[in-house]
């Protein structure tokens, strides 16, 4: 019963940090990003960061979050594979001011995904953005019909090689000579 009324307070109070921030930040997909994004593509994301307040904001740093959010299989993403981007900062973010920052990543696995900005200032203002979903589809890695030729045309022909160079196929033409 106790946690429930915690977790209510908490989230109330970072609901009220979040309101209170100058900071806000907005996050869209590109506009060239696949519709029905696979393994292996790439998607990108553009964000907006911008200072509503009436006073400088300095030593912003922006960066995102991805989480996997599969039923059972929830968990934050490491962006080390996904992305190169790591995080932008600027040392001071004026009044009405913006930071634009385009965030690519590669697709690596498949699954249904959220991704969020958040920037952070250097006095404590906190923002993030709304969630952007996407979802990967799955990419076969292997290709039947590339591989199957491969596989069973190099053993035949390690097979006649073998054959023609120990004599063998003399042995077998005598045989159905006779």
């Amino acid at each position: 019963m106790l946690f429930p009324a915690l977790l209510s307070i908490a989230l109330g109070l970072t609901a009220a940090v979040a309101a209170a921030s100058p900071l806000k930040i907005e996050l869209s997909p590109a506009p060239g990003n696949p519709a029905a994004p696979r393994m292996g593509d790439r998607l990108a994301f553009h964000s907006v960061i911008t200072n509503t307040g009436q006073q400088p904001i300095d030593g912003v740093i922006a960066w995102v979050g991805l989480l996997k959010v599969d039923p059972g299989h929830e968990q934050p993403v490491d962006l080390e594979d996904w992305s190169a981007q790591k995080a932008v900062t600027q040392s001071t973010l004026p009044p009405g001011g913006t930071i634009e920052v385009d965030w690519p990543l590669r697709l690596i696995e498949d699954g249904h995904y959220r991704l969020v900005a958040s920037a952070v200032s250097r006095s404590g203002e906190i923002a993030t953005s709304p969630l952007a979903d996407f979802s990967v589809q799955r990419k076969p890695v292997v290709e039947s019909s590339r591989v199957l030729p491969v596989a069973f045309g190099v053993p035949l022909l390690l097979l006649a090689l073998l054959l023609h160079r120990s004599g063998l196929s003399s042995i077998f033409r005598r045989a159905t000579r006779a």
